[in-house]
């Protein structure tokens, strides 16, 4: 968990909220290492690639996090799954510079199969990898609209690596409703999935 107390988290983000731009700077040393953990979650499901470690990961996602231009971060639990989306971004954005680069700009159809394959078992960034966090980025978009709960759901458990608690503390909703729509949204994202690939 953080080096620091909680309470010092929570006041970090309050001085943040008013404006205090150093706050973020203060803030990043108590968070540091579990913000790697989520790195690492992240790495070990999705990508291990000699230019996209886990500590240019962390680095790039704080960096995307202080340059926002309004930040409205509550507490530890909050900021922790602002990195998980921010993460997220750097991580589908890195499989979109992949896969121009790769096919110049065109789009490859991948199956479903090779999309589980890809997200559960390949340890590597390798080209399947990059078709199916792509394909998982555009379902969940729509998921977004849809249901922004689910959606947030999904960034906490799945980029954020976070427990069923640490999500619902969060997003501020019960354990229970966390279980119920993480289902939900695997189940409404599988069959978007199968969709584009059709």
């Amino acid at each position: 968990m953080i080096d620091g107390p909680k309470s010092k988290v929570t006041a970090l983000l309050a001085q943040a909220r008013r404006g205090d731009s150093s706050a973020l700077q203060r803030l990043f040393p108590l968070v540091y290492d579990e913000l790697l953990g989520i790195a690492r979650i992240q790495r070990r499901r999705q990508a291990r690639h000699e230019t996209l470690n886990t500590t240019a990961l962390v680095h790039e996602a704080f960096i995307r996090l202080i340059g926002q231009e309004k930040l409205e971060l509550t507490d530890r639990a909050h900021f922790m799954a602002v990195a998980a989306i921010a993460m997220r971004q750097i991580l589908i954005d890195y499989a979109r510079r992949r896969g121009a680069a790769k096919r110049g700009g065109g789009a490859e159809t991948v199956s479903f199969e090779e999309i589980e394959v890809a997200l559960e078992n390949e340890t590597g960034f390798s080209d399947a990898k990059a078709d199916a966090l792509i394909v998982l980025d555009l379902a969940l978009t729509r998921l977004q609209a849809q249901s922004a709960r689910q959606s947030r759901i999904v960034e906490c458990r799945f980029f954020g690596g976070m427990s069923i608690e640490e999500t619902a503390l969060a997003l501020d909703i019960s354990p229970a409703t966390v279980k119920r729509d993480w289902a939900m949204a695997q189940e409404w994202l599988y069959r978007e999935m199968r969709k584009e690939l059709r």
